[in-house]
């Protein structure tokens, strides 16, 4: 197969028009092009007219004299499906979380044969959302439901987002695996992929039902609160289910805990588990009309119905020796609830599958070093996150309603009155205040001084009427699960942490390749080949 990279095309392009681009490209007739098919789609807006770049997978007549000719952005390509071979153990691993890194260790294991058993605390997606819902109606968090946790994790409040940094090729497999399950096809080849709230339940349910079909079991409502170990390998995990203490025998067990698990987290500092420091990001969320993002962006081809609403993605060094990015951005999402503790608030951001809401939003983030935290204990982080997300349950009004403000009012230090064209979409409701009362003065400073320097590069971020909603706390975990080359916890064989609680991942994508990767660590350590794609 043939790989033919960075074709620009207009926005209204067809396959025809795409098969006769592969062909220029490729100086050839068009009887010896056998198939061609799309591997990446993304937008360029640099210029005066958007278009699309496109990398396309293509068969051809006479491949191997094709590629002598070394024509630029044409390479071969050959990618190898991702098999574990099963291997019979009477081994049964323990996955402890069911989000993005727990649902892909699990799947793998159980596609190896060992028949995983998965402790998660939380409720099925299904209920998790009913949860939510009644939440967002009431304002009142329900301490068994727990709106954080469940299957899925925080994802569940994700528009699953499945972009990534990492280069891994086990991310391919995630995103067939995903569409296998539900997702749609695009995210097969969107240069940023999206799920979409309102699809990703129906996903992650399937994802689900082929791992028990495979003989793995989810246990919802248990929640680990120990563990047990001779001579420095794991040899059990304790857990409480349906009201009762329980234990599991086993050796090998992945601590896919999510970053919000903070009672976990604790227990396991008390227990002796290495952890460290790590750092991370809080802030608020920037929410502006998505018509104003699509002009800033697209410009005169900003109604075309193949574009869709723009995204944008802004990182800016300040004066003050910090900066300011944004993280996790919705196109025609909304601002949602994400607190996981009575007493405390935090938000998040999401969008479905369309993209068609009144409003865009992002996270507005500032970086939070171990420097700032005035203390060396590993969970210094977490108390960071916590007194915050306090002082914005307060700034709210103490009701799960989350504070406020106009981005002209905020860079003048004062509080809004009233809101302009923009108007939050964060329920139960909002209160004005100013960040100021909840996030700590450097924080507040980078903001100020980075909104100005963000609408230099795109146009109306700092309008006025812009509203910021805090406080974004979660963006990832301030704490780090030490493990060491074989993917266990330092001093303690057989307990693999994973994804983004351990400090190891920062979004659904690469949490997942991480819970790939650990179920891979357990499979070879039984004895069992391991895919090397």
């Amino acid at each position: 197969m043939i790989r033919v990279q960075d074709l620009r095309l207009p926005l209204d392009y067809t396959e025809e028009t795409l098969r006769q681009a592969v062909l220029k490209k490729l100086h050839l007739p068009p009887e010896r092009l056998l198939s061609c098919k799309l591997r990446r789609r993304s937008v360029d807006a640099r210029r005066d007219t958007v278009t699309f770049l496109l990398t396309v997978d293509v068969k051809v007549k006479g491949e191997a004299k094709l590629l002598k000719k070394h024509l630029k952005g044409v390479l071969p390509v050959q990618e190898l499906p991702y098999t574990i071979q099963p291997l019979q153990s009477p081994e049964r691993p323990v996955v402890v979380g069911y989000g993005p890194g727990g649902m892909f260790a699990a799947y793998v294991l159980a596609k190896a044969g060992l028949r995983p058993i998965v402790l998660e605390r939380g409720r099925p997606v299904a209920q998790r959302m009913q949860d939510v819902a009644a939440f967002r109606h009431t304002g009142k968090l329900d301490p068994e439901s727990n709106v954080q946790f469940g299957e899925g994790g925080a994802g569940t409040f994700s528009d699953g987002k499945l972009h990534t940094g990492i280069r891994d090729p086990r991310i391919r497999f995630v995103l067939e695996t995903f569409a296998e399950c539900g997702a749609p096809p695009e995210i097969l080849w969107q240069a940023k992929p999206h799920i979409g709230t309102d699809k990703l339940t129906e996903t992650v349910t399937t994802l689900r039902q082929r791992t028990e079909a495979l003989g793995g079991e989810v246990w919802f409502g248990a929640k680990m609160n120990g563990f047990m170990a001779e001579n420095g390998r794991l040899t059990g995990i304790c857990f409480h289910r349906n009201g009762e203490q329980q234990e599991i025998c086993t050796a090998h067990a992945v601590l896919a805990l999510g970053h919000s698990a903070r009672d976990t987290l604790e227990m396991l500092h008390a227990a002796g588990i290495a952890l460290t420091q790590k750092p991370f990001a809080v802030g608020v969320r920037i929410e502006h009309l998505q018509s104003a993002v699509n002009r800033a962006c697209y410009g005169a081809d900003r109604e075309h119905p193949a574009l869709g609403a723009s995204d944008y993605k802004l990182a800016v060094h300040l004066p003050n020796g910090r900066s300011l990015y944004t993280f996790c951005m919705c196109p025609g999402g909304e601002v949602i609830a994400a607190a996981s503790e009575q007493g405390r608030l935090a938000v998040n951001g999401m969008s479905c599958f369309a993209r068609d809401g009144r409003n865009a939003n992002s996270a507005l983030l500032v970086g939070i070093s171990p420097a700032d935290l005035g203390s060396d204990h590993p969970l210094a982080g977490m108390a960071f996150q916590r007194e915050i997300e306090a002082a914005a349950f307060a700034a709210g009004g103490g009701n799960y309603h989350a504070p406020v403000i106009c981005v002209g009012d905020f860079l003048a230090g004062k509080i809004s009155t009233a809101f302009g064209s923009v108007l939050p979409t964060y329920t139960p409701g909002t209160k004005f205040a100013l960040p100021d009362s909840y996030l700590p003065g450097f924080v507040c400073e980078t903001l100020r001084l980075g909104i100005p320097e963000m609408d230099k590069r795109l146009k109306g971020f700092a309008a006025a009427d812009a509203v910021l909603t805090g406080v974004e706390s979660r963006s990832s975990s301030p704490v780090r699960m030490v493990r060491d080359s074989s993917y266990c916890s330092v001093g303690l064989h057989g307990l693999y942490p994973c994804g983004e609680g351990a400090g190891y991942a920062g979004g659904i994508t690469s949490a997942s390749v991480d819970g790939i990767h650990c179920a891979e660590a357990i499979i070879h350590d039984l004895g069992g080949a391991v895919w090397n794609g």
